[in-house]
């Protein structure tokens, strides 16, 4: 036996413990399926995860690393806590809390559990293809029904329509449950490069549409966009319109956020596809934040196209504000790629 701890799973100590000791290869009981990731089983001590300066004050991820593989992930920089590379590492092998949905009905029956909202899919995707096997994600929003604890649901995965039944109840007996679906461009260029593992734009879109007819509180998060790949005011109106044509209920915007193993992986991926880019990267992102005043040409450029498609109008809990220019100007073009 790998891990001398006779039936238990191990937790995230134990795994790393291993492969600081001898690599990654040395988890022998991961096992491999057919999208060729392998898959290790752990145990979790918990399932609500508490975090500061968010919109919410609990996470949820029954999953850990993603066969998404998308480029730009903020996630990746965490793998490197279980000792692992922020690259393909984080992509091949995936870390399943097997015991999840049992350690979180335990939480939220705790007597100290308020019902707090709780985000679930923040740092790897809760409808990666696994999730068909375990069905984790759908055993943890049955387990918030049943406890009325309101969710904030972030995926990429149109399998999210599968569980529609259990977020309808969910929305019904709660406060502030919603489903947002990751929709940062619409084109296929974009999508195919930076987002290899995952669903075509418009059929996450589709997954959008199906639930807001069927009643959810459902939109799009148009994240993160991407200098060079999906700033251009062009890109940018094509995926805004196309979530307005699929009913998104509400929809939100931010810039790539570069730091830590996700800057290291993001330039290595820009140095050996696009070498060309480097450097207006490395002045782009002289810190982890995209320079000011490029974030606000795109932040001034997706406010117009938002009012434009009449996105502003079903916003929700205030998070649009009118722009301050008429909605008939035309999106700057300069230095958006």
């Amino acid at each position: 036996m790998l891990f001398d701890l006779g039936p238990r799973l191990p937790t995230t100590r134990d795994v790393a413990r291993v492969v600081k000791r001898a690599g990654a290869e040395a988890l022998t009981e991961a096992e491999r399926r057919a999208d060729s990731a392998r898959y290790q089983e752990i145990r979790c001590r918990s399932a609500l995860n508490p975090v500061k300066g968010m919109p919410f004050e609990w996470t949820l991820n029954p999953y850990r690393g993603c066969t998404h593989a998308c480029h730009y992930c903020f996630a990746r920089r965490y793998q490197t806590q279980l000792e692992l590379g922020p690259g393909d590492e984080f992509s091949s092998l995936i870390f399943v809390k097997a015991n999840f949905v049992e350690v979180l009905r335990r939480e939220l029956d705790h007597p100290k559990w308020h019902r707090q909202l709780a985000a679930l899919g923040t740092a790897t995707d809760p409808y990666q293809p696994i999730e068909g096997h375990y069905e984790l994600t759908r055993g943890s929003l049955q387990a918030l029904a049943s406890a009325r604890s309101p969710v904030g649901l972030l995926t990429k995965g149109p399998m999210v329509v599968r569980d529609i039944d259990i977020l309808q109840d969910l929305m019904a007996n709660t406060r502030g449950s919603s489903v947002c679906v990751s929709v940062p461009t619409v084109d296929e260029t974009a999508w195919r490069t930076l987002e290899p593992g995952t669903a075509p734009p418009l059929q996450r879109l589709r997954a959008v549409r199906k639930m807001v007819d069927a009643g959810l509180d459902a939109g799009v998060l148009m994240a993160p966009l991407v200098p060079g790949f999906s700033t251009h005011p062009a890109r940018i109106e094509a995926t805004i319109k196309a979530i307005a044509d699929h009913g998104a209920r509400f929809v939100g915007s931010n810039i790539l956020f570069l730091d830590g193993g996700t800057r290291d992986h993001f330039m290595r991926f820009l140095g050996a596809e696009f070498p060309a880019m480097t450097e207006q990267y490395g002045q782009l992102y002289a810190s982890k934040y995209v320079a000011k005043d490029y974030a606000e040409r795109v932040k001034k450029t997706v406010a117009l196209l938002k009012v434009r498609y009449g996105l502003i109008t079903r916003s929700r809990r205030g998070e649009d504000s009118e722009p301050s220019e008429p909605v008939t100007a035309a999106p700057a073009q300069a230095a958006l790629w």
